[in-house]
């Protein structure tokens, strides 16, 4: 089946950026509004610590630029990111983005002035004026970075040097989603296969082993032609995040990144440890793989494809919707409606089209409501996507609806809690409800599965990123062919004796986004480990848990992450949950080989 071209798809199957802006003039009218806070931002420079109430009009004035840009930076991308090669919406963002980081640049003076308020000063400000309430989270969070706040004057070279600093991001981004093209692939009875970023993987789940090695060599055939460029993009990426740590003061790429989110350097280090302590249970895993697909050696390309056969059906994208709305019931009718009114107003789009930007995510950009980006494949995997990224949008909804602006974002260390207690729970609930040997054999082939990509595939990426950082931060260049060593080694760690070394695997690290992504990646596999802990905690005692829950999705960031998971039940400042959470995919690798 040909992919379709954007205008080709029915718009039911689409989102509606009409949400944010009616048309294309609302948009460009907001924009040019964007233009005129400069002068407002201006006339508080040598101000800030004058009186309670102008700092108070301060942070109400970044209040609202910051529901106005969210809006027009957010419209930009939604509209770019299903047409990635339409130039005209490419500008689109691009301007919106020049927009913001001038309005960043202009308002340089405020972190410097605020850290220089006495803190006798700033005390009485809040009794002066007791709407001040509302901000301290966010002088707290500004004040406690002290050390790494600069001059004014140099604040405004940083912010203005943001922007070169997406550079490898958006380059790479061009490349993968716009630019590169892989070639058809024709299975043993004939028939063509297009090849592409989003069907890559679809394609590594077929039953046909033939098809699956020409599918995994001509994509990674063709990556390597431009591997070279990507390594670039990486090389320039570390250099930049060197740049900005070392700006600010840091020691290092890892403590700027993790600073951000008041997140300790030992969490981050407890997680690749805590795996590195279990990987006899993913050599289990890889062994019982090779022996129940039947196979003299397992290659990279056997590790998508189920083991159970029998099990996988067609999952239409309405089927999808319902069964998660029945499994996520558990998290009360307000949940469930929610997420009806998401289904039902085009929250969501749905499928792949020509120069569609690949995987799926849930928008930052949340107001009026959050939007889903899929390319879903009416298979169970892409059931679990939609609901990982409801998960996502449900948490963005209830923090924006809980919170006022200045504390309605959560951190990224918090970003995959909901979305994978959502999976969780569905996975529980499909279990749970068959009685049919084989449909659970395949069912907790898919856990399995996830635990494998969220756990160690993340933590390996996590070790991976940090071995970049390490490299940029001494000065080394990352090559393709260092890289293409160095991933090749780590992969070999990770999967063990069992699996055969593919030469193609070893240039995975050029397909992988999140690489762009500034220490995100093992957020995944903390999120995963507490998303366990907490769906474990619902399921058993019912309402309680599912308040405490709700009262962490409506957090955002009003406290820092480890206070905000503790009120969901689960203390991520130890390796606990991680141990158990792989515990637990031991059991699951035991059972598997039982119902075998």
């Amino acid at each position: 089946m040909s992919i379709p071209k954007r205008s080709e798809v029915p718009a039911e199957h689409t989102w509606d950026v009409s949400h944010i802006f009616a048309d294309e003039a609302a948009w460009e009218e907001a924009f040019e509004k964007i233009g005129t806070y400069g002068g407002q931002i201006a006339a508080f420079a040598s101000t800030l610590g004058s009186s309670a109430e102008t700092l108070l009009k301060w942070f109400r004035l970044q209040d609202e630029i910051e529901l106005l840009a969210g809006r027009v930076y957010g419209y930009a991308s939604l509209c770019s990111d299903v047409d990635t090669a339409n130039s005209h919406f490419q500008a689109m963002r691009g301007k919106a983005m020049s927009a913001l980081v001038g309005l960043s640049g202009a308002g340089a003076f405020a972190a410097p002035e605020i850290m220089a308020i006495p803190e006798e000063t700033l005390n009485r400000f809040y009794t002066e004026e007791p709407a001040l309430e509302e901000y301290r989270r966010s002088l707290y969070q500004l004040r406690r970075k002290a050390a790494h706040i600069l001059s004014p004057e140099s604040e405004q070279i940083l912010a203005m040097a943001r922007e070169i600093g997406r550079a490898p991001d958006n380059i790479g981004s061009t490349l993968r989603n716009a630019e590169l093209r892989f070639p058809d692939v024709t299975d043993k009875d004939g028939n063509v296969h297009p090849l592409s970023n989003g069907s890559f993987v679809p394609l590594l789940e077929s039953p046909d082993r033939d098809l699956r090695e020409k599918v995994f060599n001509a994509y990674y055939d063709r990556l390597g032609e431009f591997k070279n460029t990507v390594a670039a993009t990486l090389d320039g990426q570390f250099k930049q995040l060197k740049f900005f740590a070392n700006a600010r003061k840091y020691e290092n790429t890892l403590a700027a990144a993790l600073d951000n989110t008041e997140v300790p350097e030992a969490v981050y280090h407890n997680l690749i440890e805590a795996v590195h302590q279990n990987m006899d249970k993913m050599y289990h895993y890889v062994a019982l793989r090779r022996k129940l697909l039947g196979v003299d050696e397992l290659h990279m390309y056997d590790v998508y494809t189920p083991i159970v056969r029998g099990g996988d059906r067609k999952i239409p994208y309405e089927e999808a919707e319902k069964t998660i709305c029945t499994a996520l019931s558990v998290l009360g009718d307000d949940y469930v409606a929610l997420l009806k009114e998401a289904f039902a107003n085009r929250w969501i789009d749905r499928y792949e089209n020509v120069g569609k930007r690949s995987g799926a995510y849930s928008s930052g950009a949340a107001r009026p409501h959050p939007y889903i980006l899929l390319n879903y494949k009416d298979n169970l995997d892409s059931q679990f996507t939609l609901a990982h990224e409801l998960g996502h949008s449900m948490h963005s909804w209830h923090s924006t609806h809980a919170q006022p602006v200045s504390t309605s974002d959560y951190v990224i260390f918090v970003a995959e809690v909901a979305s994978t207690c959502n999976e969780v729970l569905l996975m529980k609930y499909l279990m749970e409800h068959t009685e049919d040997k084989t449909e659970r054999a395949y069912l907790i082939n898919h856990f399995l599965d996830q635990f494998k990509g969220t756990v160690y595939r993340q933590t390996m990426f996590a070790e991976f990123e940090l071995m970049m950082g390490r490299m940029a931060e001494k000065g080394e260049v990352l090559t393709a062919d260092v890289l293409t060593e160095k991933y090749g080694e780590l992969n070999a760690l990770y999967f063990g004796p069992e699996m055969a070394r593919d030469p193609g695997i070893a240039l995975e690290w050029a397909r992988i986004p999140h690489f762009f992504y500034n220490y995100y990646v093992f957020q995944y596999a903390t999120g995963f480990s507490a998303a366990v802990a907490i769906a474990n905690r619902i399921l058993k005692e019912g309402a309680p848990a599912v308040a405490d829950y709700k009262k962490f999705l409506s957090g955002g960031s009003s406290t820092d992450p480890i206070s905000l998971l503790k009120i969901a039940g689960v203390d991520m400042s130890t390796p606990e949950p991680v141990n158990a959470a792989l515990a637990y995919f031991g059991e699951l690798v035991d059972e598997m080989e039982r119902l075998s």
